[in-house]
């Protein structure tokens, strides 16, 4: 086995020792929110009711609601959330908001191979409905479409690169090295693709909370801190229940993400996968020139264990991924998102991308869980008589295909035929994780053996290539 450019160019333990002395856990993107936007709401007390409950007050929760009003105005819409608005997912990822609804062009491919055009064509209107609505609903989510490059970091990369470029998809151009050098200055560069137009970055927090707002002034009733224990349909609706309270309603949508789902029948569909990342402080204008970086956009490099960065408003790095980590049983525990070794191997690669920023400090690290199904993309569907509608499974690409899911949602509750309801990605469920302790094995396995591909010049071993004969392979 060979091994990889983080391997072979390490910096000084020292540096990264210094980088990470003083930084705290803590999730930038919330600490970054005003007070304005941080609304203490209050917790669901009582009976209450509604036309639409949604459960979950994340980005698929927010934007089902927010797209209820806009089908009727006049609809009494409540959202229930066990924590705050955006806590999870939603006020903790990278911010890439993408076109792609298939977790990328190769997997949607490999799994609906006739469907792809309308999913990308549906996918780039999602998008741009997206960053319009920042005027239309007059919501400050600091959007920019800068579109996202990815880099070969190592010398089998640069094909799949020129492969991918020559499919001729519109928006998507090949950088030689001194194109992709003079995009951004990192000695690991050998090459890139820059996808113009399918990208835009968001500040995460800030969308979750304007979402919320703009809800609100719509009419949309949320309750905070109140965990939904119970989803009874025995009478004619919907009743969620809570501790303290109830909501009773015609309808229900489940954006509860990683959570353990409310239908039995999903418990198996989804597990939690830990992703973690650090932010630099803001980078001076030398420190910026060292890397130009100029366009701004977004980077995922082509590893199966892959890093994504990208540049905040304040000119921080954002910078994550490469460790995702399963924990035994599906729990989630506070406790999984402290991983000082991830970190470590993070600011490490960091130096190696960038050995010009040397002495730049991590003023903030943080982790979170992340939904994954097996198609890596989100399930849909209804239960209980199509009174209850739920979407889950993203897999770390909900940013932008959160607002597609709540239109599925709710054309599935109002049991409508569109192309959204009568594509395949809709209509058919995604085979289930097995339990424990299968899960658990199969998983470490994949990510040892995805691990190994990378150390072999991207060659994929008998594990691998029976799981994508099965159709549950991942190269994304």
């Amino acid at each position: 086995m060979g091994t990889t450019v983080f391997e072979r160019q390490r910096p000084a333990a020292s540096v990264v020792q210094h980088s990470l002395a003083d930084t705290k856990h803590s999730v930038f993107w919330r600490d970054d929110l005003p007070a304005s936007l941080l609304p203490d709401r209050p917790a669901l007390v009582g009976t209450h009711r509604a036309d639409l409950v949604v459960v979950g007050g994340g980005y698929t929760g927010l934007w089902t609601a927010l797209l209820a009003t806009e089908r009727d105005p006049d609809a009494k819409v409540v959202i229930v959330e066990a924590q705050r608005v955006g806590w999870a997912a939603s006020g903790r990822n990278g911010g890439f908001c993408e076109a792609s609804l298939t977790h990328g062009h190769e997997n949607g491919m490999a799994r609906w191979p006739k469907e792809m055009p309308t999913l990308d064509r549906l996918g780039h209107e999602n998008l741009d409905a997206i960053e319009a609505s920042e005027a239309r609903f007059g919501m400050d989510f600091q959007f920019e479409r800068t579109g996202q490059l990815a880099p070969a970091i190592e010398p089998h990369q640069v094909e799949w690169l020129k492969e991918w470029a020559a499919e001729g998809e519109e928006g998507v151009v090949y950088l030689d090295w001194a194109e992709a050098q003079a995009s951004v200055h990192s000695p690991t560069y050998l090459a890139a693709v820059w996808e113009k137009n399918a990208c835009g970055m968001v500040h995460p927090a800030r969308m979750a909370a304007e979402l919320a707002r703009v809800c609100e002034e719509r009419g949309v009733v949320i309750f905070e801190r109140s965990h939904v224990s119970g989803l009874d349909t025995s009478g004619p609706g919907v009743v969620v229940t809570t501790p303290e309270g109830r909501v009773e309603a015609s309808r229900a949508a489940l954006g509860t993400n990683v959570f353990p789902s409310l239908i039995k029948r999903n418990r198996l569909m989804t597990v939690p996968v830990y992703d973690y990342v650090l932010m630099t402080e803001p980078l001076t204008d030398a420190q910026l020139t060292s890397i130009g970086w100029q366009d701004r956009q977004g980077i995922g490099d082509m590893a199966n264990q892959f890093h994504y960065y990208r540049i905040t408003k304040d000119n921080r790095i954002l910078f994550g991924g490469y460790d995702a980590i399963y924990r035994y049983g599906r729990k989630m525990n506070p406790e999984h998102e402290n991983r000082p070794e991830t970190w470590a191997k993070l600011a490490s690669h960091f130096f190696t991308t960038f050995p010009q920023l040397e002495g730049l400090r991590f003023t903030h690290q943080w982790a979170g869980a992340i939904d994954t199904s097996t198609q890596f993309t989100a399930f849909f569907g209804t239960a209980r008589d199509r009174r209850v509608a739920y979407a889950a499974g993203f897999t770390g690409l909900g940013v932008g295909s959160t607002r597609f899911a709540g239109d599925v949602m709710l054309d599935l509750l109002d049991g409508v035929k569109n192309e959204r309801t009568q594509l395949e990605m809709v209509r058919k469920r995604p085979l289930p994780f097995p339990p424990e302790p299968a899960a658990s094995m199969g998983i470490n396995a994949t990510r040892w053996s995805l691990d190994r591909a990378d150390h072999n010049k991207g060659k994929r071993n008998l594990l691998l290539k029976t799981l994508d004969a099965l159709g549950l392979g991942f190269d994304s």
